[in-house]
């Protein structure tokens, strides 16, 4: 039924670039937010940035703002994370989740996909 499916993760050495693909089914997308958040062996899960499909709003979390770009295409049924200037911080597990309406607390979130991994290492 629902299933948010994470792509694009992979092994980069520090300041270069990924771009993650969120593949959203089962729900009207257009009526949901979707969240970024990564979680590191050992660390609790962390928001990275959101976009509302329902207004465009955006949001990022203060480490990523000016590096990763949120973005969402209806259409296509999917949110995209440009990650720019990546560094070894940014290692995670990421995961893209959905929620009803806008932006909120990771814990407001009720679907979530399995995660893919981003490697940030030299």
């Amino acid at each position: 039924d629902v299933q948010l499916q994470a792509s694009g993760g992979g092994l980069v050495q520090p300041w270069e670039s990924l771009r993650l693909s969120c593949a959203a089914s089962g729900f009207t997308f257009g009526d949901y937010a979707i969240g970024w958040f990564r979680q590191a062996p050992g660390m609790e899960r962390e928001g990275v940035s959101c976009i509302s499909n329902r207004d465009g709003f955006t949001y990022y979390a203060d480490d990523v703002k000016g590096r990763f770009t949120i973005s969402s295409s209806v259409a296509k049924n999917t949110v995209y994370l440009q990650m720019n200037s990546l560094k070894p911080a940014d290692t995670a597990v990421y995961y893209c989740a959905a929620m009803r309406g806008w932006c909120g607390d990771v814990y407001e979130y009720n679907y979530w996909g399995k995660g893919t991994l981003v490697t940030v290492s030299s």
